[in-house]
């Protein structure tokens, strides 16, 4: 009887042990991928034929329960339990620089607006080969916060060129061993250029422009320059003059009860007037914009007219808008708050800036302020009475009448 207490007190704490092992043992943290495609169907099995268990939108958090070499068996917020391919996910590394990339320009100034042209997708750095994430459906409304400029990656070789190359190989091979086999007084021509013949030059990368956007809903990644469209009024797109207009700004509303303009079959009243920056259509440039123009409302005529327009610059943005008292206007003119805005252009004492090799981004080391109010129908500078204009840096060199003029416009 003593014997078998004793192995029934051995058996307790033997229990006991184990039970505290499984106690203490950490439960295995679960991994997730998320969804990159717009839409994926869950499967019963991998196979040609299969039944679909669930559906899983882009940017859907999934728990991996199980992976072969191509497919993850996953289950849903919802429940669903199925199989998707891997392709059409990306791990917790990439949602993170996401998530990273979000936080840092969450203040960012907006620098415009534009729209998405068609389904496409946020990455995470320029470039095509970077990691994506979110995909963006037409029309998607974008703020735009930063441009970056990068070498356009070349394509992959297309199976047929691979397989001519492959073929043509032993025919190479064969020469070589001809070329080795020649006599010692039949030497190979040599591939150098002749002497006095100019040496053939690589041609430099094709540039492309990507901006870091943020949508509606907070998501925030680059996406390629071509594939937005930044907002802007139609009754001022015909002004662009074959140029790209880069960002649109009110500074101003007029009332114009005979306006002329409609909406949904209503006259408008209340007009905007803008300033614009435009650039020509080109990726890769040193600057954002090249010109300025100011459009405002003509009361009398009631349509658009130039107030002002500078042209020949290197600028960047973000611009300014705001309203301003100027305090070197004479009587009450300097009493009055009045629409301004500032931009920033290359100083021309600064070296052109080049994009940086790792980021693409363009970081000029030298920049001007130049601020300009809105009195009436003219845009005036802002600057301390007695004080010159300081010397600007321009993509063109200017002509000896273009320096004649600005020569007259610092004496008075």
């Amino acid at each position: 009887m003593a014997r078998f207490g004793a192995s029934f007190a051995l058996t307790v704490v033997c229990s006991g042990v184990l039970s505290g092992c499984n106690y203490f043992q950490q439960k295995a943290q679960d991994r997730y991928v998320y969804v990159t495609a717009r839409q994926v169907f869950l499967r019963d099995r991998v196979a040609a034929v299969s039944n679909r268990t669930g559906t899983a939108t882009n940017g859907e958090k999934l728990v991996v329960l199980d992976r072969t070499r191509r497919a993850i068996k996953v289950r849903t917020p919802r429940g669903e339990v199925g199989w998707v391919e891997e392709k059409l996910t990306a791990d917790q590394k990439t949602a993170d620089q996401f998530v990273a990339l979000a936080d840092t320009h969450q203040k960012d100034p907006v620098i415009a607006v534009a729209t998405a042209r068609d389904e496409v997708y946020l990455h995470a750095a320029p470039g095509r080969e970077t990691a994506r994430f979110y995909r963006l459906a037409e029309g998607d409304t974008l703020r735009l916060l930063e441009r970056a400029t990068v070498p356009k990656v070349a394509p992959a070789p297309a199976p047929v060129a691979r397989l001519v190359a492959k073929a043509a190989a032993p025919a190479v091979e064969a020469d070589k061993d001809s070329a080795e086999k020649l006599p010692e007084d039949k030497e190979p021509a040599s591939n150098t250029p002749a002497a006095g013949l100019p040496v053939p030059v690589a041609p430099p990368p094709v540039m492309e422009d990507w901006w870091l956007t943020r949508n509606s809903k907070g998501q925030t990644g680059w996406i390629l320059g071509r594939m937005i469209d930044v907002t802007v009024p139609d009754t001022l797109a015909r002004y662009a003059e074959g140029q790209r207009i880069v960002g649109a700004y009110v500074l101003h509303m007029v009332d114009d009860p005979d306006s002329g303009m409609l909406d949904n079959g209503k006259t408008v009243e209340e007009i905007p007037e803008y300033v614009t920056f435009l650039s020509p259509y080109k990726s890769g440039l040193p600057y954002d914009f090249d010109q300025v123009r100011v459009f405002i409302w003509n009361l009398k005529k009631h349509r658009y007219e130039t107030a002002f327009r500078e042209h020949n610059i290197l600028g960047y943005l973000p611009a300014t808008i705001g309203t301003m008292k100027d305090p070197y206007s004479p009587g009450a003119l300097a009493q009055m708050s009045l629409p301004d805005f500032s931009y920033r252009v290359l100083a021309a004492s600064a070296p052109i800036p080049v994009p940086d090799p790792v980021t693409g981004l363009v970081q000029p080391t030298q920049l001007i302020t130049k601020t300009y109010r809105l009195e009436g129908n003219i845009c005036r500078r802002i600057l301390p009475p007695g004080t010159p204009a300081p010397d600007e840096a321009h993509p063109v060199p200017e002509t000896p009448k273009e320096k004649a003029a600005k020569g007259r416009k610092k004496r008075k």
